[in-house]
């Protein structure tokens, strides 16, 4: 058996009624609309570190924070798997930041998301986090950034 390795993020859906909070970034290769979020650090539980990236990225305290899913990424050819564990909540307090680094947080209806930029696999999401239940979303990478298998349920 190979070695593998793991990478974990988290990406929270803050709501506010019929309305998220999405971060529009404008710079680096992740351009567009995206929920907050970013890589755990070690050793944080991962509602620890969605909790710290909604905090650092919008300046919102967030919490009861409930569990959507699981989107990862598997590159058979590095040993790369990439996890990213998905929560939404509605309940938070504090300010929006005006000085930001990740991105303009800026409070979107959900009924606008779908005409929004974003890259697809915030798009594929995207509808999972307003339906009941939870999801899993496994993505095969091959050939460097090429998807040959998506499996969702």
């Amino acid at each position: 058996m190979k070695d593998v390795n793991y990478k974990m993020w988290t990406l929270c859906m803050v709501q506010d009624e019929d309305r998220v909070l999405m971060l529009n970034r404008t710079h680096d290769n992740f351009k567009g609309y995206i929920a907050p979020g970013g890589k755990l650090e070690f050793p944080e539980s991962p509602i620890e570190g969605a909790i710290r990236e909604v905090k650092e990225e919008t300046g919102l305290i967030v919490k009861n924070l409930r569990f959507k899913g699981i989107y990862e990424y598997v590159n058979e050819e590095a040993n790369d798997r990439h996890i990213i564990l998905n929560y939404l909540t509605n309940d938070f307090s504090g300010e929006l930041l005006s000085d930001f680094t990740e991105g303009i947080p800026e409070w979107v209806k959900i009924s606008d998301l779908e005409h929004l930029p974003m890259q697809q696999s915030i798009r594929r999401r995207m509808p999972f986090f307003f339906q009941d239940g939870t999801f899993e979303i496994h993505v095969v990478w091959e050939d460097g950034e090429k998807e040959v298998h998506i499996r969702e349920t």
